[in-house]
């Protein structure tokens, strides 16, 4: 078993409050205890307020409550985006994401800093001191409301190990952590198997040679908080249930349980994409748990 809660990921977005209070009902039945307190819907909060009640409530008939939380991402929105009559409505927005968060009685929060060939004209150092200024003027909300923003590997420049140990270089804070994803990880991992691969789809778009890596995980080790687990064949990003890909189970749940400051378990699996029936995913956490 895991020392920390485990917590899932579960795209509600096109589900109305029958078909969600019927899926929450399915994980209680097979043995979840907590929910992803996913970007749709803290999305669906922001649109219509009176949705943080309905969701308390019906987690709490379901017996179910939220652990972490994802916030809404994208160009517009992420912390890299160079418009500088975008950016204070950029923070205001994830500003609230965290209040949201804190609300629902989450204490962790992934947010991504975005991908640099979003924006090919700005440098990346550029883009860097962008994550750096806004992390700056949120990390005072989080610490205020007791949430930890956690920044995440993907597969671009932006986001390599590297770059998140030099944005947290700069805040010493435990406000700020590391968001662990076993899936990106494999891909910069593996991609160079693969002739096209998400790694290489990336760089070429910045005119960079593609860089892959093989100690993802060690290297943010130290202020791993939160991590989506979920599997691919190190091609593509594609959500498969952990065990159906070819990601080395036994070498990431062992580095996790040394993680000194993990909160949380969390499964980013694509369950409906996927077309994995929720009592599967439930048991094969419980098998990912069994992992010393």
């Amino acid at each position: 078993m895991f020392s920390v809660p485990v917590t899932f990921h579960y795209s509600f977005n096109d589900l109305d409050e029958t078909a969600r209070r019927c899926v929450m009902a399915e994980f209680a039945a097979n043995g979840a205890k907590h929910l992803v307190l996913t970007d749709g819907l803290i999305e669906k909060i922001l649109c219509d307020i009176s949705m943080m009640d309905k969701l308390d409530k019906e987690m709490h008939s379901a017996g179910l409550t939220f652990a972490d939380a994802h916030a809404p991402f994208g160009i517009f929105v992420d912390l890299n985006n160079p418009d500088e009559r975008l950016r204070p409505k950029i923070i205001r927005r994830h500003q609230e994401h965290i209040n949201i968060a804190a609300d629902m009685g989450v204490n962790t929060i992934t947010i991504h800093i975005g991908n640099e060939y979003c924006h090919p004209q700005v440098s990346l150092d550029k883009q860097t001191d962008n994550v750096i200024d806004a992390l700056d003027k949120l990390l005072p909300t989080a610490e205020e409301r007791g949430v930890t923003i956690c920044i995440e590997n993907i597969w671009c420049r932006l986001n390599t190990p590297e770059q998140l140990l030099r944005i947290k270089e700069h805040f010493p804070t435990d406000a700020l952590g590391f968001c662990f994803d076993a899936g990106h990880a494999n891909n910069v991992e593996k991609g160079y198997l693969y002739e096209r691969n998400s790694v290489y789809d990336s760089y070429i778009l910045t005119n960079t040679p593609a860089v892959y890596d093989d100690k993802v995980q060690e290297k943010m080790l130290p202020h791993i908080v939160n991590c989506h687990l979920h599997d691919n064949d190190g091609q593509f990003d594609t959500h498969l249930n952990v065990f159906d890909g070819n990601i080395d189970w036994q070498k990431v749940i062992r580095l996790l349980r040394q993680a000194p400051r993990l909160k949380c378990i969390q499964s980013e699996v694509i369950a409906m994409l996927n077309c994995v029936p929720i009592r599967t995913l439930c048991e094969t956490f419980d098998r990912l748990g069994e992992i010393e």
